[in-house]
């Protein structure tokens, strides 16, 4: 397509615009959590460590990277198991519904966190206190899991549909038992999606903070739910902006990997 150089530059000129939206506020946080000033004046008329010295000595703050570092972790390894197991049901098999299930899967990323929320807080009430489990951590990693699922199941499900199944037909033609391909043929053909979708899981429930807010209760607390109860704390001020941070290159690192791992496999 031909654009004329005045379509161009207003197309760079929104790129901008929309990137400045974005990231404009993130780079300000960012300078923030090394200003010297308690008030955080703009400009910085100087900058220190000693706000990140201060975060990294905080219990509060590493029970709270702790915690969010194993919801992550268990979230993600739920995701893996069951969105691959969906992905490949979809992918493998023609049953009745099977446009349905695959709407089912992804329809948890779609809808409003705070619906999500609601609606599991209600189900572990009623579902685990009969049985004397309340909410906590474990109800915080089943949470994140919901839509966690969604982007290996997505990774995952492209992969086998760009795949194909031919050379699984050739290794069980070959006498290859379904383990013994699974292991050799279908594993390492799907490996870097699977990777992708752990990142990109992990990423998801590292950050989130509505559902985690239904689903932890009263005893476990996540770096956004730190975040969230001393923003407005004036002497924890910079140790929050320290955090954010360090939460924003978290975030970021897994994201950043797992495109390039997707852009990898697709340029072979």
């Amino acid at each position: 397509m031909n654009l004329s150089r005045t379509a161009r530059l207003l197309l760079r000129l929104a790129l901008g615009a929309g990137l400045a939206v974005i990231y404009v506020p993130l780079a300000v946080v960012l300078v923030n959590s090394f200003n010297a000033d308690r008030t955080f004046g703009w400009p910085p008329g100087g900058f220190t460590l000693r706000w990140w010295e201060a975060a990294w000595n905080s219990a509060g703050v590493r029970d709270a990277l702790w915690t969010s570092v194993r919801a992550g972790l268990g979230a993600t390894a739920i995701a893996l198991v069951l969105g691959t197991m969906a992905a490949f049901a979809v992918a493998r098999f023609r049953f009745f519904g099977r446009d349905t299930v695959s709407l089912l899967i992804i329809l948890p990323i779609a809808l409003p966190g705070i619906v999500t929320g609601i609606a599991l807080n209600n189900a572990f009430r009623v579902i685990l206190e009969p049985f004397g489990l309340g909410l906590g951590l474990f109800t915080v990693i089943v949470g994140h899991a919901t839509f966690c699922v969604v982007t290996v199941y997505n990774n995952v499900l492209a992969r086998l549909r760009r795949t194909g199944g031919s050379l699984e037909e050739a290794s069980a033609d070959l006498g290859a038992r379904p383990f013994t391909t699974f292991r050799l043929v279908t594993f390492p053909m799907m490996r870097s999606a699977l990777l992708a979708g752990g990142l990109l899981s992990f990423a998801l429930s590292f950050d989130e903070i509505i559902v985690t807010t239904f689903t932890a209760g009263a005893g476990v607390r996540t770096l956004p739910i730190w975040i969230f109860e001393n923003l407005f704390r004036p002497n924890q001020a910079p140790v929050v902006n320290v955090v954010a941070a360090a939460l924003i290159v978290v975030s970021v690192v897994p994201i950043w990997l797992a495109q390039r791992v997707s852009g990898q496999v697709s340029t072979h």
